[in-house]
């Protein structure tokens, strides 16, 4: 269970990292194969970024309110137990 989470976790910071590498040739302006434009390969790289990122802090959210270690400001209204 830990491999698939890691696995989870790997695959959007790669692409995060990917979407910072693709905005840094942009300013660079290297064009990379699959864009034809040095615009769309920034707001391709800028939605890279932003997924990834928002999808590991999404994650650990979850694990951490799953755990109770979130603050009660951050839980849910409807949680019973944060009453």
């Amino acid at each position: 269970m830990r491999l698939i989470a890691l696995l989870i976790l790997v695959i959007p910071g790669i692409m995060a990292a990917l979407g910072i590498k693709l905005m840094r040739d942009m300013l660079f302006q290297i064009l990379q194969p699959p864009f034809p434009f040095l615009w769309l390969q920034f707001l391709i790289g800028l939605f890279m970024l932003i997924f990834g990122i928002w999808f590991i802090s999404g994650f650990v959210f979850y694990r951490d309110r799953k755990n109770k270690k979130v603050s009660i400001r951050y839980q849910s209204k409807t949680d019973p137990s944060s009453k």
